[in-house]
C-alpha cells in the first residue's frame, strides 16, 4: 500500500469534543462539474477519553438495513450518551449507495474487494484508501454493517472473522455475543483479500460485520435486530452509556461454512425454483432448486442438490439466474473454541 496521503478531506476535527456532522469530500472532476466533489456523509461524536469505534454501512449501496440503523444512531446519540468516540459513516461507498447498487456506477468497482485502495485511483479505490488510512487508523474497533442486497436474503447474522485466532478472535466473538444477532457466523481464518476485514486486520482493529436481511428492501425485523445489536455492542465496549437494549432471551447460534461445498450454485442459465426456504435444516444430497428453461419448455429442469447438511442462512431472490450464481448457502453448528 502506498504511503501517499489521501486526497479526500473533511472539515470535521476528529479530536474535538462534541458532535460534528458533515461530509468527506471525494474529488470528482466530470463534464458537468470540473472542480466538483462527491459528498460522503460522516459524523463524529466525542466525549472524553475512551475507545474509538468506527461504524460503517453502505459499503454496498443496495444493502439498506445498516444505512437506516446508522442514520438513526446519528440523529439520536448525543455526546453525553457516550464515553469515547464514535465515527459513523452510513454511505461509505457514496456513489453506489446513492444509486442503490452493489457496485459503483462510476467505476463499477465493489468497495469490499479493493482494500487497501489507492489514493490516486478511481473513486472506489480512493474511498477504500481513506477508510483504511484515515478512519481505521484512528479507531480501536469497527463494525461494518451489511445485508444481502438486491440478490440475496439472509437470516439476521453477525459475522466474526477468525483471523489468526487467539485473543483478538475471542474479543471479536465476545463482541458478536454482545451484539446478540440470532446467528453468529464465523468466517474462515485469514481476512479475505480486498475486504474491509482485511483492512481492519492490517490496522490491528477488533471488528465484526453483519448480514441483516436484504432482498433489495428494508426488512423491519432485521432492522430492529441491527439497531439493538449496534447499541448492545457499543455498551459492551463501554462507549455507549445509556439506551442499551436488554440482551436477547436466546444467545446467538454459532455457525460456520468451512468451505464452498456449503454453497449451492446455479448449474445452468434459466429460471430457478427454490425447493427450500431460509431457516430450513437440510441434508447432504437433498434437492435445493430446479432450474427451468422457459425458452425451451420441453426440456426437463436441471436439479441442484446440496453437497452438505446444515441450516439455510442465505437464499437468492431474483428468479432469473445464470450458471455460477449463488442460490443458497448453509451453516453448520460449531464449537467456536475448537474450529478446524
Amino acid at each position: 500500500m502506498t504511503d501517499k496521503p489521501s486526497r479526500l478531506s473533511t472539515t470535521i476535527d476528529f479530536a474535538a469534543e462534541g458532535k460534528q456532522c458533515d461530509f468527506v469530500r471525494i474529488p470528482h472532476s466530470v463534464h458537468r462539474s470540473a472542480y466538483g466533489w462527491l459528498p460522503m456523509p460522516i459524523c463524529c461524536i466525542k466525549n472524553g477519553d475512551g475507545p474509538t469505534v468506527l461504524l460503517t454501512s453502505g459499503t454496498h449501496g443496495d444493502e439498506y438495513e445498516g444505512q437506516v440503523a446508522l442514520t438513526r444512531l446519528i440523529r439520536e446519540v448525543e455526546p453525553d450518551h457516550i464515553k469515547g468516540r464514535l465515527i459513523i459513516s452510513p454511505m461509505t461507498n457514496y456513489p453506489s449507495a446513492k444509486a442503490g447498487l452493489r457496485t459503483s456506477p462510476i467505476d463499477d468497482l465493489n468497495l469490499n474487494r479493493v482494500y487497501p485502495g489507492d489514493p490516486d485511483g478511481t473513486v472506489t479505490l480512493a474511498i477504500a484508501h481513506y477508510v483504511e488510512t484515515v478512519l481505521m487508523e484512528m479507531s480501536d474497533y469497527v463494525m461494518d454493517l451489511h445485508s444481502g442486497g438486491s440478490s440475496l436474503m439472509y437470516l439476521a447474522s453477525s459475522i466474526v472473522p477468525i483471523g489468526d485466532g487467539g485473543a483478538d478472535y475471542q474479543k471479536r466473538l465476545e463482541l458478536a455475543g454482545a451484539f446478540g444477532a440470532p446467528i453468529s457466523f464465523v468466517m474462515p481464518g485469514g481476512a479475505a483479500t480486498g475486504t474491509s476485514s482485511s483492512g481492519a486486520a492490517r490496522k490491528g482493529l477488533i471488528g465484526i460485520g453483519t448480514e441483516m436481511g436484504g432482498s433489495g428492501t428494508v426488512t423491519p425485523d432485521c432492522l430492529a435486530i441491527c439497531e439493538d445489536g449496534v447499541r448492545r455492542a457499543l455498551g459492551h465496549l463501554g462507549v455507549l452509556t445509556q439506551g442499551i437494549p436488554d440482551a436477547p432471551a436466546t444467545p446467538s447460534r454459532i455457525l460456520r461454512a468451512p468451505d464452498f461445498t456449503y454453497y449451492a450454485y446455479a448449474s445452468e442459465d434459466g429460471l430457478y425454483e427454490p425447493l427450500v426456504e431460509l431457516g430450513d435444516e437440510v441434508e447432504a444430497g437433498q434437492p435445493a432448486a430446479l432450474i427451468h428453461y422457459p425458452e425451451t419448455p420441453w426440456r426437463e429442469p436441471a436439479q441442484v442438490n446440496f453437497e452438505q447438511a446444515g441450516l439455510v442462512v442465505c437464499k437468492r431472490i431474483p428468479g432469473r439466474t445464470e450458471r455460477g450464481d449463488c442460490l443458497f448457502h448453509l451453516g453448520r453448528d460449531v464449537d467456536p473454541n475448537s474450529l478446524e
